[in-house]
C-alpha cells in the first residue's frame, strides 16, 4: 500500500498542483495539440511516459551528476526518451505521428519536465520520484484532454473522429463553431478550466 506521502506525490498534481492550471507551465501544448481528442491523448501519454521514466533515471543518477553540467545530462536524459517515444508512434501510430508533427519532440523542451528533474528528481529517491513523474504527467494530459474534448466536440462535432452530433441538430439550424479550431480558444478554455477550479478550490487563490 502506498503511503499517505506517497499518494501526495501521486494525486496532488492532478488538482491541487496541476501544472498547467496551478503552476502555468506547459501552455504552449494546450494550444497546439488540442484540436482534436486522439493526438491530445497521445501527446498526454507521451508526456507521462518521458517524463516518469526522465525523473527515475535522474534519481538514480542524481548523486554522480556534478552540479555544473546536471542541465546538460537532464537534456540528454529527456532527448533520448523522447526520440524512442517518436521511433514507436511512427512505427504503431503513423498517422497520428504526422498530426503531432514536431510537437513530440517539442516534449524535450517542456518547462514541466525540465521543472520536476529540477525540483524533484535531483533531491529524491526513483519510486517517488517516478510517482511525482507519473502524477504531474497525468496533471498535464488531464487539462489537454478536457480542453480537446471541447473544441473537437464544439468545432468539428465529433469525439475521437466519430460524428456525435446528430443530423437533425444540424437540420434545425445548428453549426460547429469553427472558432473553437482556432488556438486563440484554447487558450480561453485552459482559462475557464482555470477559473472553475479555482471557484471550486479558493485554497489556490489564498496561496498566492
Amino acid at each position: 500500500m502506498a503511503s499517505k506521502k506517497q499518494r501526495e506525490i501521486l494525486f496532488d498534481p492532478l488538482f491541487e498542483n496541476n501544472p498547467i492550471t496551478v503552476q502555468v507551465l506547459g501552455i504552449c501544448s494546450a494550444l497546439a495539440v488540442t484540436v482534436k481528442l486522439m493526438p491530445a491523448l497521445v501527446m498526454a501519454l507521451s508526456v507521462m511516459v518521458v517524463l516518469g521514466f526522465s525523473n527515475v533515471i535522474v534519481s538514480l543518477m542524481r548523486n554522480y551528476i556534478p552540479m555544473r553540467i546536471r542541465i546538460i545530462v537532464q537534456l540528454v536524459v529527456i532527448a533520448s526518451l523522447v526520440i524512442l517515444v517518436d521511433l514507436f508512434l511512427k512505427a504503431f501510430s503513423y498517422d497520428v505521428s504526422k498530426q503531432l508533427s514536431v510537437f513530440v519532440g517539442l516534449i524535450i523542451t517542456n518547462c514541466i519536465v525540465m521543472g520536476r528533474l529540477e525540483a524533484f528528481a535531483m533531491d529524491n529517491k526513483p519510486w517517488a520520484s517516478f510517482l511525482d513523474g507519473i502524477g504531474n504527467g497525468a496533471g498535464y494530459g488531464l487539462i489537454l484532454i478536457i480542453v480537446a474534448f471541447f473544441r473537437e466536440l464544439l468545432g468539428s462535432g465529433t469525439l475521437f473522429n466519430i460524428k456525435v452530433i446528430p443530423d437533425w441538430l444540424y437540420e434545425h439550424g445548428y453549426l460547429n463553431n469553427g472558432m473553437m479550431l482556432m488556438p486563440a480558444m484554447a487558450l480561453i478554455t485552459v482559462g475557464v478550466i482555470i477559473w472553475v477550479q479555482r471557484s471550486f478550490m479558493p485554497q489556490l487563490t489564498e496561496k498566492e
